[in-house]
């Protein structure tokens, strides 16, 4: 089966059983990890998950991870192996690229979330999120909450449908990543930056708990807790073996911040502490390293296999700059004129920030081609890229009050160190209008079941 007739059976279903969106939630509302920010569980959820066949998920699957590949191969392809150089070329800073070299990894991690949406053909990607920091992988509490109701349960038990445990592969991710197996027990520190950890730490200390569930002895701290000294890396008077990384790109280039990272990055290029996952996930996770992969000039450096799943899942994406480009119709135009002229198809995408922030939707009803031309115009030569529109397929959802809605959702597609380990989608209803779908705009968060993969042919 394939996720609309999944979908419309599945709807079939609801609409017979007569049970209302609160009752399809179950204990979701209440879950504490997934309301830990959430005071009173105010989260907002989707009354019912998404669904995928086996087929679209290995295809999926299979496209991502040439994608991933094609990614990490980027720095040597192009640049002879001169990461800085990569690092310039997808809209770091000089700071940031700085901070980035003194922090690097042996390959880029295959920890990521792709934030894609489904055209009614195929998935395309809007951004690709990679390192320790994404969100999404509790996903495994959303799905085992709404399974707790009947008609759902009966319904997955009866189409084959399943979810991968991504809390678990998360930490197969870590200890594999940095070079640890479980029976070593190390010692891991999820560190976040000292001026985000009070905000933080509901979550963190939630998220280490679950990991403990797990085998993993995970502290939460802030960077500032650390200390390095002794041929180690303590915290609170035991030694670290692994410290989790999630504070960001943005949080190490400020005056003070030399201070609170050298200790570590120092400690790390010497052996005596392990980085899960190094400052340099942030150049591959560049929305311009997309444009990179996406520019026509560039086909030559890959295979035919791995050209057609950047085809079907990457929209065409260049950096905001003077120059010729192709378009997918083999067109030649000046980017920023075509752009002025095609508002209606295009986005404009910082090239590194993250939650939609910056982002500009050509097509909003509220955007004047006045506003749009000196968003272009200062965004030239800037981190900045622009993007092909991808009109989303919509989901009906039941909702509060009885009826169902529409919602447009973004597919998050979490990979690891085993391939596929599990996704969940953020939608906003479509009455929301032209607006970026996150949680800041009143997005719901959902699950997603999904059927085996088929096997690859």
């Amino acid at each position: 089966m394939d996720r609309v007739t999944l979908t419309e059976a599945y709807l079939a279903e609801l609409e017979s059983s007569g049970l209302s969106s609160e009752e399809l939630l179950g204990n979701l509302p209440q879950n504490k990890i997934l309301n830990s920010d959430k005071p009173n569980g105010m989260g907002k959820w989707l009354a019912r998950p998404v669904f995928l066949g086996g087929e679209e998920l290995a295809l999926l699957t299979r496209d991502l991870d040439h994608l991933l590949t094609a990614l990490d191969s980027l720095p040597a392809k192009l640049f002879g192996g001169d990461f800085a150089a990569f690092a310039r070329a997808v809209g770091l800073s000089e700071p940031q690229v700085e901070a980035v070299l003194q922090n690097r990894g042996e390959r880029m991690t295959r920890q990521s979330r792709a934030d894609l949406v489904h055209d009614g053909t195929g998935f395309k990607l809007l951004e690709l999120n990679l390192g320790s920091a994404i969100g999404g992988v509790d996903n495994v509490d959303v799905c085992r909450e709404l399974l707790e109701v009947p008609v759902l349960a009966g319904f997955a038990e009866q189409h084959g449908l399943t979810f991968v445990d991504s809390l678990r592969e998360q930490v197969h991710n870590i200890l594999t990543e940095s070079g640890f197996s479980a029976a070593d027990n190390p010692v891991v520190a999820l560190t976040e930056w000292p001026t985000a950890f009070a905000d933080e730490l509901p979550y963190m200390t939630q998220l280490c708990e679950r990991w403990g569930e797990l085998g993993l002895d995970a502290t939460p701290c802030h960077l500032g807790q650390l200390e390095a000294r002794d041929g180690r890396v303590w915290l609170e008077g035991r030694p670290v073996d692994i410290v989790v990384r999630i504070f960001l790109i943005r949080d190490v280039t400020g005056p003070d911040a030399p201070a609170l990272t050298g200790p570590l990055f120092d400690a790390a290029r010497r052996g005596e502490v392990k980085i899960f996952t190094p400052l340099d996930t942030s150049a591959y996770a560049s929305k311009a390293a997309l444009a990179l992969l996406s520019d026509e000039g560039n086909r030559h450096l890959f295979t035919s296999e791995v050209l057609e799943s950047l085809d079907r899942i990457l929209p065409w994406t260049r950096h905001v700059r003077r120059e010729e480009v192709t378009l997918e119709n083999g067109d030649r135009v000046d980017l920023v004129d075509y752009a002025l002229t095609h508002a209606d198809e295009l986005v404009l995408k910082p090239t590194s920030l993250s939650g939609g922030k910056g982002v500009v939707l050509g097509w909003a009803e509220d955007l004047t081609p006045e506003a749009w031309r000196a968003h272009i115009l200062a965004a030239l030569d800037s981190p900045h890229v622009l993007q092909r529109r991808v009109r989303p397929a919509q989901e009906t959802v039941p909702v509060p009050g009885g009826g169902v809605d529409r919602f447009r959702p973004v597919w998050g597609i979490i990979t690891g160190v085993n391939g596929f380990i599990g996704g969940s989608v953020r939608a906003i209803p479509s009455a929301a209008g032209d607006v970026v779908v996150n949680v800041a705009n009143g997005a719901h968060v959902g699950a997603l079941l999904h059927e085996a993969p088929a096997p690859s042919a």
